[in-house]
């Protein structure tokens, strides 16, 4: 069975369009779709090329195939709506009903999602990304008061990776802690790991279904103890019998999307994005 093409189309780079346009899709769990992403459509002939490619993709699959666009230029917009497709003008569809409220007429500048963000804010991104690969797998504590939040967990449960998404998308200094068997002393005395103890109201805690976690820890270091299910087992409910002991808010990594898992940190540690 052939599968419904979708085509996320942008005379910038083609994130916003991309972005929601997957969000929508992900509702259809039973529809296998075949999508592209096509950014800096920004000229009439470069238009009217893809009309074509897309009629194309009708005729070769015989589905109809969707479109996602954030073109702002009414003219390129005009040729798009031409190909046999079902067709969302993501940013018109929003445009037109604010001006109307607003009483103002919209820029149509193009990238303004993306290219145009305050410089202090673009600093503020990069600093929070040095700060995190600073901060990264407990190699350096004594920043940790600068913190936003601080990842606790395994090893191979997903600190790292989340921490730079919450630092790029959104500027949050966000440190990591993995709980390795050197701390289990200090869990037993403590509670929670001598470096972590001034810090607990920053803390929010991963976890991940040990069968993943000994699948994720095998792809590095196969056939290990580090890696044996036993082990994996032991760690993990080693570190949430902690969670639960010290009033700990934890999430569980395992087959959660990195998004879901940043959004649901800034939940837990109580931080509004901007």
């Amino acid at each position: 069975m052939n599968k419904t093409p979708v085509f996320f189309i942008s005379d910038s780079t083609g994130i916003t369009a991309k972005t929601l346009g997957s969000s929508v899709l992900s509702q259809f769990e039973d529809v296998e779709f075949d999508p592209v992403v096509l950014p800096y459509i920004d000229d009439v002939t470069k238009a009217s090329q893809l009309v074509v490619r897309i009629n194309e993709a009708h005729h070769h699959t015989g589905m109809r195939p969707i479109i996602f666009d954030t073109v702002v230029n009414p003219e390129i917009n005009a040729i798009l709506r031409k190909a046999d497709a079902l067709h969302f003008d993501i940013l018109n569809q929003y445009l037109k009903p604010l001006e109307a409220e607003l009483g103002r007429q919209s820029s149509y500048t193009v990238g303004m999602a993306h290219g145009g963000t305050d410089n202090d804010e673009y600093k503020d991104r990069i600093n929070a990304v040095h700060f995190a690969m600073e901060n990264d797998d407990g190699g350096r504590t004594r920043q940790y008061d600068k913190a936003d939040v601080i990842l606790v967990g395994v090893s191979r449960c997903g600190k790292t990776p989340t921490s730079l998404y919450l630092a790029l998308q959104f500027g949050i200094y966000a440190a990591n802690y993995p709980i390795t068997e050197d701390d289990f002393d200090d869990l037993e005395s403590i509670g929670i790991p001598k470096a972590l103890k001034p810090f607990k109201k920053k803390i929010v805690g991963l976890t991940i279904d040990a069968e993943r976690l000994s699948f994720i820890r095998n792809e590095r270091k196969s056939g290990s103890r580090y890696a044996s299910i036993r082990q994996c087992e032991y760690e993990v409910n080693e570190v949430e019998s902690m969670y639960r002991q010290m009033g700990i808010d934890y999430i569980s990594t395992t087959d959660v999307s990195i998004e879901e898992i940043a959004a649901k940190v800034l939940a837990a540690a109580g931080i509004e994005r901007t």
